[in-house]
């Protein structure tokens, strides 16, 4: 299967799934306790005015029929009106994207930093004081819950040493490094310890392989060994991990970006949910189903890369 053909398959799979998360959002939300129609109103709206406001909505229709209402407007673009900040759903989303994901990209970016190298060094020293050393040190990590990692980093090096700004995002690119580098680092030093874990893993296992010791046999050196036959393998199952945990931290901002005031969207989230924004919180839900769908089509693509094998599958 070519690389375009094995694309599309996955975009095709794509679709299924965001049929399933719409259909477990329209319930969800219709659910929860209170009545929308009193939500958007004014305190002193008559109950003529909450009933055309429940027909705007079509709260007087059917479930199927609100449904069908729903991924009609959903797949046109019109999400409706957010309640909290009177304007359009979709605008104050596109408006807060690039925010979580600069965050996420950030935070990927510092995990890969820390654990690569780290997970190499405690391979080759398996068992040794830096093999335990290494793995100590990012057992805390692990063990440790995000949000008391954010409050430490804020504490220290944003409130006594004044470092780091205490929130905010910035304007300018390096403002925009500057001010997230505390949420995102609190974000790698967990998320670099499940990979780094998996890495060390991964590279002892195929250090142990068949090819590796006759590409050593072969009198190959250690580096061509390492760069041309290890680390392609030993990444597969890291990427899927690395996928994973993407997803994880895209749909886990809401903490990160509440301890440090990131104007994100895991931050308006909790705003809308506070608010019973029905609207907004539709709109946010499925925006980080799209994002996380794709995140993971993209771990399958490297995969696919780094494995031509899966493209058969």
């Amino acid at each position: 299967m070519s690389s375009l053909s094995y694309l599309v398959s996955r975009l095709l799979q794509i679709i299924p799934t965001f049929l399933l998360v719409m259909v477990v959002i329209f319930l969800l939300v219709r659910m929860l306790p209170g009545d929308p129609a009193i939500a958007m109103a004014d305190a002193k709206a008559t109950e003529a005015q909450l009933e055309l406001i429940r027909q705007k909505l079509g709260l007087n229709e059917p479930l199927p029929m609100q449904f069908l209402y729903f991924v009609k407007n959903t797949l046109t673009g019109d999400m409706g009106t957010s309640i909290l900040l009177k304007a359009p759903v979709l605008e104050v989303i596109l408006e807060r994207i690039p925010v979580t994901a600069f965050l996420t990209i950030y935070a990927v970016c510092l995990s890969i930093l820390i654990a690569g190298p780290l997970a190499f060094v405690a391979a080759l020293n398996k068992n040794g004081m830096l093999d335990i050393a290494i793995r100590s040190g990012f057992q805390v990590g692990l063990s440790t819950p995000v949000f008391y990692i954010g409050l430490l980093l804020l504490t220290f090096l944003a409130a006594s040493l004044r470092l780091f700004p205490v929130g905010g995002y910035g304007t300018t690119f390096l403002q925009h490094l500057h001010h997230l580098m505390l949420p995102a680092l609190t974000v790698a030093l967990y998320t670099s310890a499940i990979i780094m874990r998996n890495l060390r893993s991964a590279v002892i296992e195929v250090l142990d392989a068949e090819y590796v010791q006759f590409a050593r046999s072969k009198g190959l050196s250690r580096s061509v060994i390492l760069g041309r036959h290890v680390l392609r393998n030993a990444l597969i199952s890291t990427v899927t991990l690395l996928g994973l945990s993407i997803g994880n931290l895209m749909s886990g901002t809401l903490v990160t970006e509440t301890v440090f005031a990131v104007p994100g969207l895991g931050r308006l989230m909790l705003e809308a949910i506070f608010a019973r924004d029905y609207p907004l919180i539709q709109g946010l839900t499925l925006t980080f189903a799209v994002m996380v769908s794709l995140v993971f089509l993209f771990t399958d693509m490297v995969q696919a890369w780094l494995d031509p094998r899966l493209r058969l599958s």
